[in-house]
């Protein structure tokens, strides 16, 4: 019998999914080949996602804001899922489309696009009341089995996940709070893929449209695959894929036996 390749996940901030679609979307789709393709900030209603010439063979699920062409969450699946939510169950934090929760067999895949602080740190005080509540609801998930959960978190978490570590120390994306936010994730028993195969510097997943800074790889490291500790035998490889263009952020991946 030959042996089952391993699944493929990724998950991509895209920008707008409508921009994308004109940006080679399709060809990294059919090259990149994911069993599972989580999507932030789609920025459309469902209707408008599915008028959009998308990858065939996936079961689609879409979470939308309120607030037309703000945040949004997608997944593309192969496999389809026993269930679906949307949201997190808490009204205040279900209104901007962040989270979708697909059920699978033995894992929970969370889609997340985590609140942004802002420039000022004007929500700042709303991203940890968010933090607190996802983490609670993550929680909440692996009381019945595994969790998986990706997307843009919008938190550098260490001095290695952006290149100028000293220059952005109160910056929204690497505030102590937003920080100790992700490390209670952490500390909570879950496993940051990527740093699990590469612990060092200089690899990033979002760079700011100014300056260069793409080219010059001036970048922060803010899109994440993390797993439940259980599911960590099964990880056999995590990467970041700086080359697919399209977005200000680039896709990040994991493979699981």
């Amino acid at each position: 019998m030959p042996k089952a390749r391993p699944l493929r996940f990724i998950s991509w901030n895209v920008n707008g999914i409508r921009a994308v679609m004109n940006k080679g979307f399709g060809d990294f789709v059919a090259s990149a080949a994911p069993d599972v393709l989580c999507l932030q900030e789609t920025r459309a209603t469902p209707e408008q996602a599915e008028a959009l010439p998308l990858p065939a063979g996936f079961h689609r699920f879409w979470n939308n804001a309120e607030k037309a062409g703000y945040s949004g969450t997608g997944v593309l699946t192969r496999v389809e899922p026993l269930a679906v939510t949307r949201g997190i169950g808490v009204a205040e934090h279900d209104r901007e489309g962040r989270v979708l929760t697909l059920e699978f067999a033995d894992y929970f895949l969370v889609n997340c696009y985590t609140p942004n602080s802002q420039r000022e740190l004007t929500r700042l005080d709303y991203r940890q009341a968010w933090d607190r509540a996802f983490l609670a609801y993550l929680k909440k998930l692996e009381k019945k089995k595994p969790v998986m959960f990706c997307g843009d978190i919008n938190v550098a978490h260490t001095e290695l996940d952006l290149a100028r570590p000293k220059d952005n120390v109160r910056n929204h994306g690497f505030t102590i709070e937003e920080r100790s936010g992700f490390s209670a994730i952490i500390d909570a028993g879950f496993v940051d893929t990527f740093r699990e195969f590469e612990k060092g510097n200089g690899h990033y997943s979002w760079w700011s449209q100014m300056g260069g800074a793409r080219a010059r790889n001036i970048g922060w490291r803010i899109d994440y695959w993390v797993i439940s500790a259980a599911l960590r035998p099964r990880l056999k490889k995590a990467w970041i894929m700086p080359e697919v263009k399209g977005s200000d952020h680039c896709p990040v991946a994991m493979e699981l036996a």
